[in-house]
């Protein structure tokens, strides 16, 4: 198929695709998928080798947000029958990340819901990173706090905080409809915070609300463009009690294509599957591997994810690698950068939102002619609210 040995040839190069070759992937028929997914299996295995980074999430204080972001299981208004608690202890969230580290995360990510961390937040978090360093040698830490405010993203920093995570989720022409307490404009000024900050820019999207591929294309267009070192694909997972739960707009081939279409356009960033791929991906998930290249371990904020052995047992089957702390996740020469280096006015990014915005580590749906995608089947079974770990007695899941 020529457009894939075009689109494997200018990932390979770092050379950003056009609008009309991005809208074609996601296009293609499920006849082909198995064919997008070897070309873009190129670019993957260009820039990334075999190794699959882990990354484990800590839910710092789970539900009772303020924001309405329709997606969202801890949005204001939630009937989600999800766990609600405050603030953890450092030590508490250090032992929670203790469970992801042994099951062989290289990243632990500290999430909490709400619009954004007051100072004193800053402060509490600062404390828990600074506890996960001293007690993880090597681990890298990313903070998804919400929208910050001057200064704050420096002294995460200081703290010793690597990376800092907060999603575009959507297109710019649709995000009012998915929330109205916040705006575009905001997220946007968090990851350019981020990014003057030294902090390694974490940003992504959810896929499954309903969007036209107009949209999902122009969310990642706009990723590119911010030039984060890692995106999260996150997929939609409609929890009973939001506005979206009668959202089943995702089939696994969906799902594969849009993965596909984020690394053609993100050819040298972390992309990471991340809220929503044992929902939607299911039995494919093993294939998902050849197109990103990273991600979540376990559980995730407020559902439970495909047990952590069945994690690594999967990326051993597929014939890839747990990436290991000594190692370099990023390409050298966007690591020579700190990460941030983009190409020709491009780049691109990685995580799973929280705080303002938070979803399960969870973008868009539709056709060329911006029509839905055929929806997948509810699967309202796979749903499953998380009961253990972080805020709980029980056992995390890692």
């Amino acid at each position: 198929m020529d457009l894939l040995n075009t689109l494997v040839d200018k990932g390979l190069r770092r050379e950003l695709p056009t609008r009309e070759e991005a809208l074609a992937v996601l296009a293609t028929s499920d006849d082909d998928v198995l064919d997008v997914v070897a070309a873009a299996g190129k670019v993957r295995r260009h820039w990334f080798g075999r190794r699959v980074k882990l990354n484990y999430l800590v839910n710092l204080k789970s539900g009772l947000c303020p924001e309405d972001c329709s997606y969202c299981s801890q949005r204001l208004g939630s009937k989600a029958d999800i766990l609600k608690y405050t603030w953890l202890k450092p030590h508490e969230a250090s032992e929670a990340a203790a469970a992801g580290v042994a099951g062989g995360a290289k990243r632990v990510c500290l999430v909490a819901s709400g619009r954004g961390p007051t100072d004193r937040d800053v402060d509490r978090v600062s404390d828990t990173i600074k506890t996960i360093k001293a007690q993880n040698e090597g681990i890298e830490v990313c903070a998804c706090l919400g929208l910050l405010s001057d200064g704050q993203a420096e002294r995460l920093r200081d703290a010793g905080a690597d990376a800092y995570n907060h999603n575009l989720n959507t297109s710019e022409g649709t995000y009012g409809d998915i929330t109205t307490t916040h705006t575009y404009a905001d997220r946007v000024d968090t990851v350019h915070k981020a990014h003057e900050a030294g902090l390694s820019a974490c940003s992504g999207l959810i896929a499954g609300m309903g969007e036209s591929d107009e949209d999902l294309v122009d969310v990642v267009f706009s990723l590119r463009e911010l030039d984060p070192d890692s995106v999260p694909v996150n997929f939609l997972i409609p929890f009973e009690g939001t506005p979206l739960a009668k959202e089943w707009n995702l089939t696994p081939q969906r799902c594969l294509r849009i993965l596909a279409m984020v690394r053609f356009v993100c050819p040298d960033v972390e992309v990471r599957i991340a809220g929503g791929r044992e929902v939607h991906l299911r039995t494919m998930q093993p294939l998902a591997l050849h197109l990103a290249n990273s991600i979540f371990l376990g559980d995730y904020l407020t559902s439970e994810g495909q047990a952590g052995k069945a994690d690594l047992e999967m990326i051993a089957d597929a014939g890839f690698e747990v990436e290991g702390a000594d190692q370099v996740t990023l390409p050298q020469h966007r690591a020579a950068t700190g990460g941030c280096g983009s190409h020709e006015g491009a780049g691109c990014g990685s995580h799973g939102d929280a705080g303002c915005g938070s979803h399960e580590g969870g973008g868009l749906c539709g056709s060329v002619a911006a029509s839905p995608a055929q929806a997948g089947e509810p699967r309202t079974d796979l749903v499953a609210v998380r009961r253990r770990g972080a805020g709980t007695d029980l056992a995390p899941n890692a």
